[in-house]
């Protein structure tokens, strides 16, 4: 596996006029062997990132490189990042049995010999029974699909693995198994992935460095355990907050000030975003509770704090105080 690299990337859909960036000057590095997790809610840009990263999306400015060659410079049909899609109902071809899908994927000039032990070691190493090679996606389950897409994805031997949202439509009770399958992957593989979800409790069980994103920009990174025990953005506590049983403290001003603020703001529009901190709308540490901190409306805050928080005002409350439960380690009990 290798390391990916985007530096300052910028992805742009429409025109100049009436266009909107999706994803702006995004710096993320996710090392060689090792998990990313990119967190963030609904429209902040996670998957349009993954898509750029895998050639589907053209990058607007700035570059994504495969241990610091640029991925558009790499030669040869094999294509070095794969991706495994958010629905497995829809990333299969239902008139392909899975076998057939996954043999797809395996390099040019492998024999036909090599190509059926290939499929059939694939299909053992994420747990399904390598008879089932000859089974349609209709006859299996959501997961057993998804564990099917992982599968065809590394059957391209990639250096790289995107997961987008794996989990996402799954039942909660097969969710825990197939990030088990991921963790044990990433242990006997190495694999390097970049694994996006909205769910910060998903991401902190398979990895060991958090991205949060927010109206296209990366708000906050490191660390995993770190980015969750003591977070930094206001944005990131929001997200842990919304965990059930996860209770963040915050530094806000009078009681009752910030409930009724926050409640009558509205999102960042990604087409517009705001100008300074793209959360000062919603933010309950920002000018809507505090009328000193006008600078979160007129100056973008660089990344200088802790775990590369781009806040004016990043500070560090405690995030489970005594009768609260922290994220689980496991999420299989």
């Amino acid at each position: 596996m290798s390391e990916l690299r985007f530096e300052d990337v910028t992805i742009r859909y429409g025109s100049r006029r009436r266009g909107m960036t999706a994803a702006d000057r995004i710096n993320l590095v996710v090392p060689d062997g090792s998990i990313v997790g990119l967190v963030g809610e609904s429209g902040s840009g996670k998957s349009t990132l993954a898509r750029a990263a895998v050639g589907l999306t053209p990058v607007s400015n700035g570059r994504i490189l495969l241990d610091g060659q640029p991925l558009a410079q790499r030669t040869g049909r094999r294509r070095p990042v794969q991706m495994v899609f958010q629905n497995p109902y829809s990333s299969l071809d239902p008139r392909m049995t899975i076998g057939d899908s996954i043999a797809e994927a395996i390099p040019k000039g492998t024999g036909s010999t090599k190509r059926h032990q290939e499929v059939a070691r694939l299909l053992e190493l994420v747990e399904l029974d390598s008879s089932r090679s000859d089974a349609y996606p209709t006859h299996l389950s959501g997961g057993q699909r998804q564990r099917v897409a992982l599968a065809r994805a590394l059957a391209a031997r990639p250096e790289v693995v995107i997961a987008d949202e794996i989990t996402s439509a799954l039942d909660v009770s097969i969710q825990g198994t197939v990030l088990n399958l991921v963790r044990d992957l990433q242990r006997e593989l190495g694999m390097s992935m970049l694994f996006i979800s909205h769910n910060l409790a998903v991401v902190r069980y398979v990895a060991s460095t958090i991205a949060v994103m927010y109206l296209g920009q990366i708000v906050e990174y490191g660390p995993a355990t770190q980015v969750l025990s003591d977070p930094q953005h206001p944005y990131t506590r929001d997200l842990l907050a919304a965990i059930p049983g996860t209770e963040v403290g915050l530094n806000s001003g009078a009681a009752g000030i910030v409930p009724v603020a926050i409640a009558a703001a509205e999102p960042g529009d990604p087409h517009t975003p705001p100008t300074g901190c793209r959360y000062h709308p919603r933010c309950p540490v920002g000018p809507l509770v505090d009328a000193d901190r006008e600078i979160c409306r007129t100056t973008e805050p660089d990344h200088r704090h802790r775990h590369a928080a781009a806040c004016h005002f990043a500070v560090a409350d405690v995030l489970t105080p005594s009768g609260t439960t922290p994220l689980s380690e496991d999420l299989t009990s």
